[in-house]
């Protein structure tokens, strides 16, 4: 079997566990298989291997490939016509996106990923309208599209039953709208209601297809996401636990994103969303909370308790007026923390890079001994906390012998340049200071699928110039139906929410003060 061995001047290997890094000076990692069979100096590993290909040179930094692990769209909502509304009114919004080829579209945010140093992402696919059979041809493109380019993506199709645009049964809003409206709106609902049992048939399907392969040669995993509590029942929320005792794939939940989700909670079950959860059996080390903005103290606690991870989101809770999650609260007790970019970062886009600067940055709280996120917390946030949310845990996240030869090259001299003192430390710099462009190359599963900053397995330009020519095209007469009805829906969810949080007393948990 061939080695290979990827060299740079300094390799970070993981964090130990005070959260430290681990770093090594002149080395590099050796792989075999995909797999990686040894690190260190690379004087010991090019005697152990003589005859392994080397790659790199005292120029590269190496560390772990980064885990998006929270992505729905390639194309954002922005580029196919929905602005950043707050997230619900965005969701009416978004019923005038226009049609993509999914193939497509997964790759424009997969190229994206990929330049920033993302190796791996969690895919969660929350509209698929349509029969059975028309979501599962929809789940085969996008896991084909990363199976083409090579990267490693854990797969979903967010379980929801319920509440499929305001936080009310559909026929209840429905019979509010005027006589001339509900037939548009009662289609539109009916193209995305799929019996719960014909869902959990899905779900099966995909696992017998993609959720048993063997080796780095398949990099394509299944796993369980419940969409929220406001699109699920009790009996939804009851088949996802067993669906999760019966595979033990971890679940992926969004939670607590908004004030209004807050509100719903307490108006559904007379507290807390995730003590509701918590209620159901859910709660546990395989459970990852998707954003958790507006969880309260018993929250946390309860979640340190219980060992579940939460997934910040910090772009996409900005953009949408969600609110700042209290991360320093997570991390001061002790919650495994990971980050996902959403639909789109703050520049609209898929930059991890960007990301995580934007989460050492935005929880920066006043005052000299303030709590802060440390530039080692936030990488190892988009290393190891991603890595554990996915059913890749305990595989990837480091570059430890037996763990997935999943890695970034860093071209320094470029994260450095005109000028770096060399006081600081590296992780600061890394951190605070690299770009794409100083992203040279990217290895997943010991394979350079972004060689010396090309795509190696697929023509980037080709992909990019046909979803270009397929949207420049006139709107259908479909697209154009869904423009009508979401201008016409629009004041009407807003009407719904209208009063949705008085005598709620929902505030932030952030406060400008920057106490708890």
């Amino acid at each position: 079997m061939a080695t290979q061995i990827v060299w740079g001047g300094t390799l970070l290997s993981g964090f130990d566990a005070a959260g430290e890094p681990v770093l090594l000076q002149d080395a590099g990692v050796a792989c075999e298989g995909g797999i990686i069979v040894a690190t260190g100096p690379i004087s010991d590993l090019k005697t152990a291997y003589p005859d392994a290909t080397v790659t790199g040179g005292r120029d590269f930094a190496i560390t772990p490939g980064f885990v998006n692990a929270h992505h729905h769209v390639g194309l954002t909502p922005l580029q196919l016509g929905s602005p950043d509304h707050p997230l619900e009114l965005w969701f009416a919004s978004r019923i005038a996106l226009r049609d993509v080829d999914l193939y497509a579209d997964t790759l424009f945010s997969a190229f994206e990923m990929i330049e920033s140093g993302v190796t791996t992402v969690q895919h969660l696919h929350s509209r698929a309208p349509g029969t059975p059979a028309d979501i599962l041809a929809a789940a085969e493109k996008v896991i084909a599209a990363y199976r083409d380019i090579g990267m490693r993506a854990s797969y979903s199709m967010a379980l929801r039953d319920q509440n499929r645009l305001v936080y009310e049964a559909d026929q209840d809003f429905v019979a509010r709208l005027p006589d001339a409206l509900r037939p548009a709106a009662s289609a539109f609902f009916q193209r995305f209601t799929v019996p719960l049992s014909d869902q959990v048939a899905v779900f099966d399907e995909l696992l017998a297809r993609h959720g048993q392969g063997e080796g780095e040669g398949d990099r394509i995993r299944i796993q369980i996401a419940p969409a929220n509590l406001h699109w699920l029942s009790d009996k939804a929320l009851e088949t996802t636990g067993e669906l999760q005792r019966r595979t033990g794939l971890p679940v992926h939940m969004h939670v607590l994103e908004t004030p209004y989700q807050k509100a719903y909670a307490r108006k559904r079950t007379g507290g807390s969303a995730l003590a509701h959860l918590d209620k159901l059996g859910l709660l546990g080390p395989h459970f990852t909370i998707g954003h958790g903005v507006w969880m309260n103290e018993a929250d946390i606690e309860l979640a340190a308790e219980r060992g579940v991870c939460v997934c910040h989101n910090c772009s996409s809770n900005f953009r949408l007026k969600s609110g700042v999650a209290p991360v320093n609260r997570f991390l001061a007790r002790g919650i495994p923390v990971a980050i996902g970019i959403d639909e789109a970062g703050i520049n609209d886009d898929r930059d991890m890079l960007q990301e995580m600067r934007l989460v050492l940055r935005a929880h920066r709280e006043p005052g000299i001994d303030s709590a802060h996120p440390s530039a080692s917390q936030v990488l190892l946030m988009a290393t190891e906390g991603g890595a554990r949310t996915t059913p890749f845990a305990g595989r990837i996240g480091r570059l430890d012998p037996g763990m997935a030869a999943d890695l970034v090259m860093f071209d320094w001299p470029a994260v450095t340049w005109p000028y770096q003192d060399d006081g600081l430390a590296f992780v600061d710099v890394l951190v605070q200071r690299a770009k794409t462009k100083a992203v040279h190359s990217v290895m997943i599963g010991g394979e350079f699928v972004y060689r010396e900053r090309r795509f190696t397995t697929l023509d980037r330009d080709h992909v990019l110039a046909g979803l270009a020519e397929a949207l420049a095209k006139p709107k259908s007469q479909a697209e154009q139906d869904r423009m009508a009805l979401s201008q016409a829906l629009m004041p009407h969810v807003r009407r719904f929410y209208d009063g949705y949080l008085d005598g709620q007393g929902d505030e932030p948990f952030y406060r400008p003060s920057g106490r708890y």
